[in-house]
């Protein structure tokens, strides 16, 4: 495992998500990360930034941009997700209660479900007119 830093740059578009994904597996690839890790990491960001590029920037924001960054150490792996779009912090309040049977569900708000389960850590900042969520599980 090395100790780097990958960086990708996208526009909110239909091909930002499929696009951070490749590169995201192309890192798991890399790095070796163990099923697991490659899965979670690739499901959350695959949920956080969907949101980003279905939400952030309605309406319009001048110049809008997405900057992702992916750390690798030895202990853990952070994905760093940075938006220039409108401030969100998925991390405060509690998803929707879990429906009886699927004919109660309702849509919304269980991604954020699913990314607790996944990751060791989520945490939410908003710096200079940019969002900054990190993406924290431990390399094992």
């Amino acid at each position: 495992m090395s100790d780097c830093i990958d960086q990708l740059a996208l526009r909110p578009s239909p091909h930002a998500v499929p696009q951070a994904l490749h590169w995201l597996e192309d890192i798991a690839a890399r790095e070796d990360w163990p099923p697991r890790t490659a899965f979670g990491l690739t499901l959350c960001l695959d949920e956080a930034l969907t949101n980003v590029v279905s939400y952030a920037f309605e309406p319009p924001v001048a110049e809008p941009a997405i900057r992702i960054l992916c750390r690798v150490d030895a202990d853990r792996v952070v994905i760093e997700l940075r938006d220039n779009g409108h401030p969100h912090d998925p991390t405060v309040g509690e998803p929707p209660p879990l429906a009886a049977c699927l004919d109660e569900a309702k849509a919304g708000g269980h991604g954020v479900r699913l990314m607790r389960h996944y990751l060791h850590e989520m945490t939410y900042r908003r710096v200079s007119g940019w969002n900054h969520l990190y993406l924290v599980m431990l390399n094992a």
